[in-house]
C-alpha cells in the first residue's frame, strides 16, 4: 500500500500513514512534489486528472504530482511517477521551487495539505498517460499557459494555478530557470 510522508511545520517528517487514509476533511500536512515535464520546443505538457482520482477528479493541471514513499528521494519519486502516470523517462530533473507549500479544499470538503517541492522536467519522448490517472494531455506553450491560467481562461487545480504564479516569477523562460539547491528542501526530502 502506498504512503505518505507526514510532517511537522518545520517540514521534518513526524510520521507515515496509508495514502488512501490521508485525505479527508481534516488532512494533515505531508510531503509531496509536483513535476512540470517540457519537450524540446518548450512546451509544457498539462494532464486532465482521471474521473477516479479522489481530489480534484477530471481537473487540468501540471504534468505528474504525487508522494515520495519513506526512504525514497524526491527524485526517484518524480521519475517513479513519471513512469507510472505517463510512461516517460526522463534524464534530467531539475529542483526549481524548494519551499512551495499550500492547503485547499474541494468543494465536498476534502482538503489537500501538503509541502510540495516543484520540478521541470525535460523530456524527449511522447507520453502514454495512464487513464487510471490521466484522462487526457496536453502541450501548451509556456507563455500561453501563463496567459490563460493567470486571467482565467484555463482554469487548473489549486496548487497548480499557485505554482504557475511563482513559476511565472523564474522567468518567461522555463529552460533558463535557476535549479535549487536540495539544501533548502524541507528537513524530511533532504
Amino acid at each position: 500500500m502506498e504512503q505518505v510522508i507526514l510532517l511537522d511545520e518545520t517540514g521534518a517528517a513526524i510520521d507515515v500513514a496509508d495514502k488512501a487514509t490521508v485525505h479527508h476533511h481534516a488532512t494533515p500536512l505531508h510531503l509531496a512534489f509536483s513535476a512540470y515535464v517540457f519537450n524540446p520546443a518548450g512546451q509544457l505538457l498539462m494532464t486532465r486528472r482521471a474521473a477516479t482520482k479522489q481530489t480534484w477528479p477530471n481537473v487540468w493541471t501540471n504534468s505528474c504530482c504525487g508522494h515520495p514513499q519513506p526512504g525514497e528521494t524526491l527524485t526517484d519519486a518524480v521519475s517513479r511517477r513519471l513512469r507510472d502516470e505517463l510512461h516517460l523517462t526522463t534524464p534530467t530533473i531539475d529542483l526549481v521551487l524548494p519551499h512551495f507549500r499550500y492547503r485547499a479544499t474541494m468543494a465536498n470538503g476534502i482538503v489537500e495539505n501538503e509541502i510540495c517541492p516543484v520540478f521541470r522536467v525535460h523530456a524527449d519522448t511522447e507520453p502514454a498517460p495512464n487513464p487510471a490517472e490521466a484522462a487526457e494531455i496536453l502541450w501548451v506553450p509556456w507563455p500561453t499557459l501563463v496567459h490563460d491560467v493567470l486571467t482565467g481562461g484555463f482554469v487548473v487545480s489549486p496548487w497548480c494555478h499557485q505554482q504557475i504564479t511563482q513559476l511565472n516569477q523564474l522567468g518567461i523562460h522555463p529552460h533558463l530557470w535557476t535549479v535549487a539547491p536540495t539544501d533548502e528542501l524541507p528537513p524530511a526530502a533532504r
